[in-house]
Parts: structure tokens; C-alpha cells; sequence
């Protein structure tokens, strides 16, 4: 008999996505999940309005920090009966959420425990991943793999994890560290991890992160600190 599909939370930290947040929300396969969170980290435009208007669960997180975001959606998700997998997923439109079934289904086929979508082994619109960010990825993946040896090719923010892993692994950083907090962390406590291709296109509106030079030096040295960190820990 085949496996039960999973029931499926998706979060989507947000930062002034009035724009873009339609365009995510309207290509969520509903179908498959249970609910949607939308945090909205300090916007300053109507990232929350039309974060409701498109049926999500709209979550206020003042502390700025895309970890504080995710921290803030899980807390939630924490007090409203969790999901059996948790997606997170970017607001700005530049993940393609209808590829959710493909990042899930590792998981519920009872392989694996988290799964990164990889931007690198999947498709790219010209200019979407920029120079700065491919070479940030490269650098911190071969940190993973000399200090943790395990091969990943992207530390993507499209990502889906079993609820009962990502309890465990006791997430805490509020910003840039996050999704290698996740992926370190993951390794040292022996997770099945794996990465499936996904698609990726120029996001809607400028980066907050690669998109200015002191965006991509913080989140660099946050990032490769966060592997350096947990390597020792």
C-alpha cells in the first residue's frame, strides 16, 4: 500500500512583497497544503493585506531578520496542531511554488527527512541567481563538504522538512545563518538529506540581501560562520 501524502505548512517570510506575494500565493497548489503562513517582518507597504486577501495566515514578526521570520511562522505552526512537512518558500516570486509536490515527495515516500530544492541542478532564468550569490553558494557548500562531508549544491531557500526534524534541530538564527543552520545542523544529527532541481527566476522587485553590496558582505560572513560554527559545537 502506498504511503499517505503528508499534510504540508508552507512558510513564507516576507519583507514588502505587496507585489510579488499575489503572484506566490496564486501558485500554491492549495490541494495539497494545509495551510499557508505568511510572516510579515516589518513591512512597511501591505504585505499583510494581500497576504490575507490571498487566504494566508497572516503572522507579525517586528524583529528583522529572515530567521526571526521563519522562527515567528514556526512558532505559530507550534501552537495550531503542526503539519506532518513544513515548506519554506520565498515571497518574491522567484521560487516556482507549483514544483512544491516534486520537493515534498521525498520526503513522503519515507526516504528522506529534508529536502533543499537546488537552483544550481535545476533551471535558471538568465540573471536570476546572481554572480554574487552562485559564488556565495559555491564557497559555502565546499565548507559543508570539507567540514561535514556531504555533497549539497545550493543553500536554497525553497526547502521542505519533516515537522519531527526540524523540531529537532532546535532552530534558532535570526537572520542570513538560517538556511545553513538548517543544512549543518541537519548533517551533525545524521537527517537523511537529499536536494531535488527546481526552477528559479528574477525575483519581483530588488533583493534585499545580493541586491546591495553590504546585503551580499553580511550574509556572506553570517553564512560562513554558520558552518564554521556548528562544526566545532
Amino acid at each position: 500500500m502506498p504511503p499517505e501524502s503528508p499534510s504540508i505548512d508552507v512558510v513564507i517570510p516576507a519583507y514588502n512583497e505587496e507585489a510579488s506575494l499575489p503572484l506566490v500565493l496564486a501558485a500554491i497548489p492549495r490541494a495539497l497544503v494545509s495551510r499557508v503562513v505568511v510572516v510579515d517582518n516589518n513591512s512597511t507597504d501591505a504585505t499583510s493585506e494581500v497576504a490575507a486577501a490571498g487566504g494566508a495566515q497572516v503572522v507579525k514578526e517586528p524583529q528583522p531578520g529572515y530567521g526571526s521570520a521563519c522562527l515567528a511562522g514556526l512558532a505559530y505552526i507550534r501552537r495550531h496542531q503542526p503539519a506532518d512537512v513544513v515548506v519554506f518558500l520565498d515571497g518574491d516570486f522567484s521560487d516556482h511554488p507549483e514544483e512544491l509536490p516534486s520537493l515534498v515527495a521525498p520526503i513522503g515516500e519515507g526516504d528522506f527527512d529534508l529536502v533543499i530544492g537546488s537552483r544550481v541542478l535545476g533551471s535558471r532564468q538568465p540573471g536570476a541567481l546572481l554572480p554574487q550569490a552562485r559564488a556565495g553558494n559555491f564557497i559555502a557548500c565546499r565548507m559543508i563538504r570539507a567540514l561535514y562531508g556531504h555533497r549539497f549544491t545550493d543553500l536554497g531557500p525553497f526547502r521542505a522538512i519533516s515537522w519531527s526534524a526540524l523540531e529537532s534541530l532546535e532552530m534558532s538564527d535570526p537572520d542570513f545563518g538560517w538556511t545553513a543552520e538548517m543544512q549543518v545542523k541537519a548533517l551533525r544529527q545524521g537527517l537523511r538529506v537529499t536536494e531535488v532541481p527546481v526552477s528559479y527566476r528574477k525575483r519581483v522587485g530588488v533583493s534585499k540581501i545580493t541586491g546591495t553590496l553590504r546585503g551580499t558582505i553580511l550574509a556572506g560572513y553570517k553564512i560562513l560562520w554558520t558552518v564554521l560554527r556548528y562544526s566545532t559545537a
